[in-house]
């Protein structure tokens, strides 16, 4: 027998019995019908369970011998039904009683001034403030303007833009005079310093709730005031004539943004949209501003489609004239015959989830090849002075595949683009020739915690004939690429003059990373007899606080093909490799939003075997530097 059966009747026989008042005392159990928790038959009873060799339950059994524990057969009392008696109380109002109208508040945006949450100061960005569109207008106050209704908003701003800059690269010396008697070789000193101040002045008027929909119409207009200065050791490189300082102060006054934009229509509950946009604007033709990135005079429809995971534009661009030392687009000069084309779609969640394609057709058509054109420093832009020297016209395809997004937690950029099409006078044969030129690059990035690693790659195929009757570098139409540490890196930011082969030419441009050969990318022509570009690259970003971000770049740079320069050089063989580019920067935004940022970044090129062979210096520096000072205040 076990233990169990042998304490339980032990446990029973010492159970004190009740009595009968307190049996009559006991609660009756109640029944279904008083209860409605309570079983309401035998047969809903659960089974009940006694000890071996008992049939019948004790008629006195006390729950509490053993705490925590019930006796077989026993049923604690259900405790009393509750209920609620609430005098008075009004049944909710049917669906129907509710009125179907919408009752807005008229002016809601003034409400929270109203109760007095918020005071509104015009001269404070950060918080509720009519001047950058948290609020509509109020007609009454501006009658002049032509506008009717309560839901036209203003948005004013203003940019400061700082740039100082001491560097140093290869400077020619020019063939006339110097700034020093013994200065007889190709190149001489490489110091210089530039220091920059661009004003940024815009204003846009606007009608719509665009919360949550487009506006039906905006006007803007951007305005950009610049005063430079430069200093270089050499004469003849700020100005043709050799009589004039080897210092220059400038000023310039342009126009960046001056656009109409009207919302056709909404094609969907969910706003999708067509508009179309005229006038000078903004238009970057890639993620990553490979292609073309500018502001320019144009007209440009746009929208998207299921919700919003289609989107297309369809422009054309009649490209202005800039200014030579400021960059700023000259509106007082007339356009220059030179147009592009351009229609793109982008889908998102194609190829595979999460990645973004986009799909690219450009033409760039040129009518250049009759002109003569002289920048405000006194040198020839157009035609390049290479080759033969004479002018040219061009017909240029661009067929492109881009894609932006992630792949599990690696964050993916590339790029690939087909450059076909005609040069009408090549300035190797003067005869025509066809271009046949290819681009590539992608960026990886890998985000751990507060911390991002990347690897960059980029091909840009290079002319490996300049007599064979086709053109094989690539060149781009307008580039400014945000791409292996964009304008923080050596090779990115600064210009290489190309002495000895071409005056005032460039091996690549200011804000560029091809080496294209070009008078200049703001005033020249593409040209696709170039040497090509490869780069293989690695970066990581560190955000170390909310307001302070410190990055690094390690690029390795390479000319794809160097028969081009062989022969503008009269060389028989140069090299390909061009160095290291090295580059640190420091981002500190002190109230952690984008209204005051400085920056302040160092970069060294250390020459390879290539770059030593075109270049050389008075002083014999191996190295150069460039050191980047850049403060941006914005309201």
């Amino acid at each position: 027998m076990s233990s169990t059966a042998l304490l339980l009747p032990l446990l029973l026989s010492q159970a004190p019995a009740r009595s009968d008042q307190e049996q009559a005392k006991a609660p009756a159990r109640k029944t279904g019908a008083e209860n409605p928790a309570a079983p309401t038959s035998e047969q809903d009873l659960p089974p009940v369970m006694f000890p071996p060799g008992q049939t019948t339950a004790p008629e006195d059994v006390d729950p509490g011998v053993i705490e925590g524990r019930r006796r077989p057969g026993y049923r604690e009392p259900l405790p009393e039904p509750v209920t609620q008696d609430n005098p008075g109380a009004v049944r909710a109002p049917p669906p129907q009683a509710f009125p179907t109208d919408e009752y807005p508040i008229p002016d809601r945006w003034r409400l929270i001034e109203t109760l007095g949450v918020v005071k509104e100061r015009w001269w404070d960005p950060y918080h509720q403030n009519t001047y950058k569109g948290d609020r509509p207008i109020n007609p009454d106050k501006v009658p002049w303007l032509p506008i009717t209704g309560d839901d036209w908003f203003f948005t004013a701003g203003l940019t400061s833009d700082t740039v100082i800059e001491p560097r140093t690269f290869p400077i020619p010396v020019g063939v006339q005079t110097t700034e020093r008697l013994d200065s007889i070789d190709v190149f001489g000193k490489d110091a210089s310093f530039v220091f920059s101040q661009t004003f940024i002045a815009s204003a846009s008027l606007v009608k719509g709730q665009t919360a949550f929909k487009p506006p039906e119409v905006e006007y803007k207009i951007a305005l950009a005031f610049n005063y430079n200065y430069v200093n270089v050791p050499e004469k003849r490189v700020l100005f043709v004539e050799p009589s004039k300082p080897s210092h220059r102060s400038d000023h310039f006054l342009g126009v960046q943004e001056a656009f109409i934009d009207y919302h056709l229509r909404n094609v969907s509950d969910r706003y999708d949209f067509d508009s179309i946009r005229v006038g000078i604007q903004p238009f970057q033709a890639d993620f990553r501003g490979f292609l073309f990135n500018d502001q320019q005079l144009g007209i440009r429809l746009f929208g998207n489609r299921d919700n919003n995971r289609f989107q297309y534009n369809i422009a054309a661009f009649w490209r202005l004239e800039k200014d030579t030392n400021s960059g700023l687009n000259s509106v007082v000069q007339r356009p220059r015959d030179d147009f592009l084309f351009i229609a793109n779609l982008y889908r998102q969640d194609f190829l595979i989830p999460a990645l973004t394609s986009q799909i690219t057709l450009a033409y760039n058509r040129n009518r250049e090849g009759d002109e003569i054109e002289i920048d405000d420093n006194g040198f020839p832009v157009r035609p390049a002075l290479l080759g033969t020297l004479r002018g040219r016209d061009y017909d240029v395809f661009y067929l492109g595949y881009n894609a932006d997004g992630h792949v599990g937690r690696v964050n993916v950029t590339a790029s690939a683009y087909a450059a076909l099409g005609q040069d009408r006078n090549s300035f190797f044969t003067d005869e025509k020739a066809d271009i046949r030129a290819f681009f590539g690059a992608a960026e990886l990035s890998y985000d751990h915690d507060w911390m991002r690693f990347r690897l960059s790659g980029l091909f840009a195929s290079g002319d490996h004939d300049p007599y064979d009757g086709k053109e094989t570098g690539f060149d781009a139409v307008f580039e400014n690429p945000i791409f292996a540490g964009a304008d923080t890196s050596y090779w990115i930011r600064q210009t290489i003059p190309f002495a000895g082969g071409g005056r005032v030419i460039g091996v690549n441009g200011r804000n560029g990373i091809l080496n294209s050969l070009r008078s200049s990318k703001e005033q020249g022509q593409s040209n696709f007899n170039n040497p090509g570009t490869m780069l293989l690259g690695a970066g990581a970003d560190f955000d170390l606080t909310p307001e302070l971000r410190v990055s690094s770049n390690a690029n390795h740079l390479w000319f794809e093909n160097t028969a081009t320069l062989q022969t503008l050089r009269n060389e028989g063989s140069i090299p390909n490799d061009i160095g290291w580019d090295l580059s640190m920067a420091a981002i500190w935004r002190p109230k952690a939003t984008q209204n005051i940022v400085m920056r302040l970044s160092a970069a060294a090129l250390l020459p390879g075997r290539g770059f030593r062979d075109l270049f050389d210096n008075y002083e014999d520096h191996r190295n150069y530097y460039s050191v980047l000072a850049n403060v941006i205040v914005t309201y």
